[in-house]
């Protein structure tokens, strides 16, 4: 009784004892209203770990596609440079051929058309 009227702001105030019928129902009172600030505090914490843990996960998630979107990015760019070189060495290959007496594919649709 003496905590509830300090929470209620008396200070110093004086209380008579409580009979025993009527401490049993303040504690029977206070016991209930503990157990569900407890079970409420209990279930928002749960809620916070869960929803922290599908954050994390989420932007692990974020993070592998975007690697994976890395790492495929970087293997068309192998690819593109590789086919550039290839193109290089037989373009360079073509123009020998051209000079060698064929008539390249273009002079002959033209006199053709």
């Amino acid at each position: 009784m003496r905590t509830k009227m300090r929470l209620l702001g008396f200070r110093g105030a004086a209380v008579k004892p409580l009979n025993e019928e009527a401490a049993a129902e303040l504690g029977a009172e206070l016991l209930g209203e503990a157990l569900v600030f407890g079970v409420g505090g209990l279930c928002l914490y749960l809620e916070y770990l869960r929803q922290a843990g599908q954050s994390r996960r989420r932007e692990e998630h974020l993070e592998q596609t975007l690697s994976d979107l890395r790492q495929g990015l970087e293997q068309l760019q192998r690819d593109l440079d590789e086919l550039r070189a290839q193109g290089h060495a037989q373009g360079g290959a073509g123009h020998a051929q051209g000079s060698s007496g064929h008539a390249p594919a273009q002079a002959v649709m033209v006199a053709a058309g």
